[in-house]
Parts: structure tokens; C-alpha cells; sequence
């Protein structure tokens, strides 16, 4: 035994229970999980490089010969072949670490170290997709609706999760008096920001009679908004202001982002500009909307517990802090969600430059996570009385 090994002994470091151990000489899943965020982050900057400048370069190659040379399906073609090449990198990573429940285990070395290895591999899933035939990217373009739709619905219930986990945190007896001016502070600002923020979508939005579309979608808005806080403060719930407050705000967001994705030509859709790229206005707004989705992917593959319909609490040290498998299929799948991005969910369409989730598709699919997240936030608060009186009449 090394002196090193004699002195860290001495020091009460035992090898499997000691921070000092987990942080400096055994694979840190804390910093893997940041690493595979910014190599997401980079395969997001270049299927946007591809689709706007690689042009040029696509028209060359003759496995591309599909497109005759068009603009429309070239830019679309390099954006779904980057999204394929992440999708099977995350989908490898996934297989090979799913199930993963100790640090000592094998699969967490390889989900926390080998990055020689794993780099290798992402420069091989980056290129090996333009060597496949065009009709093979259509398919997966249609393939990849339902992995961005599953996307999406996993990012609810995790927001909904959390909003939820937050409420019960504020209301639970530790916290309930000492915490009570924060909550009430807290629910008044989620109202008045997602009053205003309809408000304001009126008027951006909805200055006209002839906007009829949005002037549904943000009248609905506020009916939803609405219904939630009923059920939230029926007798029988009492969840308070907090969590529909929260997610009032969430869908009055998820509101603006539909709407915003309207086609630009669009004469209700004032406040949108056609972005060329020539400002930097642009291209910082750009570079936060990638961040969004990376950010977005992150926190839901963080949250494997979201989907757990019964409570598992961590019982030993050694177990692993999150789920590795969930992890990588939530980025999995979140490489299909920002190839639907930046091609607007529509295979046979090309995108403004300096632009990502703009056209009518996209419109509707955050209008329907919407209305969806609104359904499942209300289900969740409904289903243990459904539960209780089922119970109850058995």
C-alpha cells in the first residue's frame, strides 16, 4: 500500500463511503452529465451550421443526389442526418448504461470516464449519415415526430413534477408556517405575470378582429389558467395558490412560444422579425434559444423520477445519484426534438435563416403541449380522489 493510500486511511477515508474518494479518485457522474450537455450543445450548433451553410457542401456529395440540388431538402437533409448521428450516439449510450444502479459498477466508468472513446465515436455517428440515401432521412423525419412528441410530453410531466414537488415542499409541516409570506409572495407574482403576460399577448398579438386564431389561443389560455385554479382550490384538493399559480405562468409561456412560431409572414405575428443573421440581436437570440433546448433536455433527463409512480428513496451511498439510462434517452429523444426545431416539424419545408421553430406545425405543437400540460396538471390533482373513491366503493 502507497504511502497516498496509508495517509488517506489515516484521514477516515474509507473507499466507498468518503466524499474525497467520489470526487478525486473515482468517476465523477456529477461532471459527465455537463460533458454530455455541451457535446449536445455542439451537435445542436452544427445541425444549424449544416442547415443554413452547408449548402455548398451537401450539393457535392453524391449521396445527396435525392435532392436535385434543392435548397429546401438539402438544409432539411443535413439537419435530420446530425439528428440521426446524435440520436444513435445517446441510443448506444443509453443501451450500454441502462440498469446502471452502483458506482463500483462497470457501466459507470464507461457513462463517467472513457471520453477518448465516446469523442471517437460521436466524430463516427456525425459523419456516417451522409453516407446513407436520402429516402432513409424521410423516414426517420417522420419517425422523429413521435421521439419529439415523447420529448415533449416527458418535459410536462417532469415541469408539472416539479412544480407540484415544490408545493408540497412549501405546504409540508417543516416549512408551512415559516415559508407562508414566500408561497403567498411567490403565487401573487405567477398570477400577475401570467395576467400580463396575456395581456400583453392581446395586444402584440390580437390587436385586430380578424386575429381570430389568437385571439383563441390566448382566450383559452385563460380559461385553462382559470380551471386549474379552481380545481387547485376545491375543497377536496386544497393545493393552494402556489402550484396553478406556477403553472399558469408555464402555459402562458408555452402560449407566447406558439404564437411566436407563426410563419412571419403572418400579419397578426407583429412583434417577429425576419432574422438574417446581420445583427447581433440575431444571433445572441439564436445562440439562447439552442441554450433553452439543451437546458431543457438536461433538467428532464436529470428528473428520472418524474415517471415513477411509486416513491423510491436512495437507500445506500454506493447507488448511482441518477439514472444513467433515462439520462441518455431523454437526450436521445431530445435529438429528434431539436431536428423538428430547426426544420419547423416539416420534412419537405425549408427555414428562414437565423430562424428555429417558425411555421404553422410548430405553432400547433406547442399550442397541444399546452392544452395537454393543463389536462395533465388538472389530472394530477384530480386522480387521488378518483383513486379514493374507487377505493372506497370496492
Amino acid at each position: 500500500m502507497t504511502n497516498i493510500s496509508i495517509a488517506i486511511e489515516d484521514l477516515g477515508y474509507s473507499k466507498k463511503n468518503s466524499w474525497f474518494t467520489r470526487l478525486f479518485l473515482c468517476p465523477n457522474p456529477y461532471i459527465a452529465r455537463y460533458i454530455y450537455a455541451f457535446i449536445f450543445f455542439i451537435t445542436s450548433l452544427l445541425a444549424w451550421t449544416v442547415r443554413d451553410y452547408g449548402h455548398t457542401v451537401l450539393s457535392e456529395l453524391h449521396r445527396l443526389k435525392g435532392c436535385h440540388g434543392a435548397s429546401y431538402c438539402l438544409g432539411t437533409e443535413g439537419v435530420l442526418r446530425i439528428s440521426f448521428g446524435c440520436f444513435m450516439y445517446f441510443s448506444v449510450l443509453f443501451v450500454t448504461t441502462v440498469g446502471t444502479k452502483k458506482i463500483w459498477d462497470a457501466r459507470n466508468s464507461w457513462h463517467c470516464e472513457w471520453w477518448l472513446a465516446k469523442m471517437l465515436m460521436w466524430m463516427l455517428f456525425m459523419l456516417v449519415p451522409f453516407f446513407m440515401p436520402s429516402e432513409f432521412f424521410f423516414i426517420y423525419g417522420k419517425l422523429a415526430h413521435v421521439g419529439a412528441g415523447t420529448f415533449l410530453v416527458i418535459q410536462l410531466i417532469s415541469v408539472i413534477s416539479f412544480i407540484n414537488w415544490l408545493n408540497d415542499c412549501f405546504h409540508s409541516e417543516k416549512y408551512a408556517e415559516r415559508c407562508h409570506i414566500q408561497v403567498m409572495i411567490i403565487s401573487i407574482v405567477a398570477y400577475v405575470a401570467s395576467i400580463v403576460g396575456c395581456i400583453m399577448m392581446y395586444v402584440w398579438y390580437a390587436s385586430k378582429l380578424s386575429c381570430r386564431l389568437n385571439i383563441l389561443f390566448i382566450t383559452l389560455t385563460l380559461l385553462l389558467l382559470q380551471i386549474m385554479t379552481f380545481v387547485s382550490m376545491h375543497p377536496k384538493v386544497r393545493a393552494g395558490y402556489l402550484s396553478p399559480g406556477l403553472m399558469g405562468a408555464y402555459i402562458v409561456f408555452l402560449c407566447w412560444c406558439g404564437i411566436r412560431s407563426e410563419p412571419q409572414t403572418e400579419i397578426c405575428n407583429q412583434k417577429v422579425e425576419l432574422g438574417n443573421g446581420s445583427d447581433w440581436l440575431t444571433i445572441v437570440s439564436l445562440v439562447i434559444a439552442i441554450l433553452v433546448i439543451v437546458v431543457a433536455t438536461f433538467s428532464t433527463g436529470m428528473n428520472s423520477k418524474c415517471l415513477q409512480f411509486v416513491k423510491i428513496e436512495r437507500n445506500s451511498e454506493d447507488e448511482v445519484p441518477y439514472g444513467y439510462g433515462f439520462f441518455h434517452f431523454v437526450f436521445a429523444i431530445g435529438s429528434m426534438y431539436f431536428g423538428m426545431l430547426f426544420i419547423g416539424w416539416n420534412v419537405h419545408k425549408t427555414m428562414q435563416k437565423w430562424t428555429i421553430d417558425v411555421g404553422w406545425a410548430s405553432t400547433w405543437v406547442r399550442v397541444v403541449n399546452e392544452w395537454l400540460a393543463a389536462i395533465v396538471f388538472v389530472w394530477m390533482k384530480l386522480a387521488p380522489l378518483v383513486r379514493k373513491k374507487r377505493t372506497e366503493t370496492t
